[in-house]
């Protein structure tokens, strides 16, 4: 059953250039049933949101900067999360923003026994992104959409963004995690240590290291054996994976 999401968007502080492919990436999740975006629509500024918000069927809030140098936005944001919460009409939040002035309302929500989505571009603090469940880069997303676009056309992309190389320290998380599920004979089911991968690290996704799922990663990696199982009805195969001894 689809979770019902309320998505939240910290307009001060995402391009809206990124709209379309986050709306795509939310899809997967949930239906989103309440679509808002904060920020002072006086300011100029956000003039290139206002086309998108009609064909996304955004909301956009009106929230006034009152001091010099204060965030009024945020405020507002955390607020109405907060009354979104008490009215029990959703079953998970998903808080666009880099900022990590959202790490306690993540935490909140969370502790409230929410799914809690977080998205921003890749200067996110760390605090924010592990105070959510899942944490995706804005960057992986438009970079997806890119070479998807640079397949059916002639033309290069206009903006390249580089994926990361996947490090030491990532591959001895996925390596413990096995250890973590493993039988007797070191094997561990893939959905399982992906779920893991998850909880330990919001951020882990396998597009960020440019693969579209965790399967051709871990077979990328010469660290790891990889194994497939039919299931007793026969009629789809279960992936099982172990460290290489």
């Amino acid at each position: 059953m689809d979770l019902n999401l309320a998505v939240l968007i910290d307009g001060d502080n995402i391009p809206s250039s990124y709209v379309k492919e986050m709306m795509e990436e939310i899809a997967k999740y949930g239906n989103p049933t309440i679509k808002r975006i904060y920020g002072d629509w006086t300011n100029p500024k956000l003039s290139k949101w206002k086309k998108i918000l009609l064909e996304n069927a955004i909301t956009p809030i009106q929230q006034y900067g009152y001091t010099r140098g204060k965030n009024a936005t945020d405020s507002a944001m955390i607020i109405d999360a907060m009354d979104i919460l008490y009215s029990e009409k959703v079953d998970g939040f998903c808080l666009v923003s880099s900022d990590s002035d959202f790490t306690r309302l993540a935490t909140r929500l969370r502790e409230a026994g929410m799914k809690v989505y977080g998205i921003g571009e890749k200067k996110t603090p760390d605090p924010f992104i592990v105070a959510c469940d899942k944490f995706i880069y804005l960057e992986i997303l438009k970079y997806e959409a890119e070479e998807e676009e640079s397949e059916t056309t002639d033309d290069k992309p206009k903006t390249k963004i580089s994926v990361d190389k996947i490090t030491q320290k990532q591959i001895r998380l996925i390596a413990s995690t096995i250890s973590d599920l493993a039988d007797d004979d070191g094997w561990a089911f893939l959905g399982d240590v992906g779920s893991l991968l998850q909880k330990k690290q919001p951020n882990f996704d396998a597009r960020n290291y440019g693969f579209q799922k965790l399967t051709p990663l871990i077979k990328s990696i010469k660290k790891f054996e990889i194994e497939q199982r039919e299931t007793s009805k026969g009629r789809s195969k279960l992936i099982y994976v172990r460290n290489k001894r």
